[in-house]
């Protein structure tokens, strides 16, 4: 992985990736390091409704959750 902060002096930036990317596929980001929200971020809270299931009868069934 790389991870690097430039400094643009022009709208166009180009850069070179590692020789064992070349042939995969890559993701590229590109976000300002001052943009986002910057308001309260304290943690605030969740309230849930609690579902009750019943599984008296249920049976898992391990290879069928496994198959693709």
């Amino acid at each position: 992985m790389i991870r690097t902060t430039i400094t643009p002096d022009k709208q166009t930036v180009s850069f070179d990736v590692p020789q064992d990317y070349i042939g995969r596929q890559i993701e590229v980001i590109a976000f300002a390091k001052d943009e986002g929200f910057f308001g309260d971020q304290s943690p605030r809270k969740k309230s849930f409704t609690v579902l009750h299931v019943d599984i008296q009868d249920y049976k898992f069934n391990r290879d069928e959750a496994n198959e693709r």
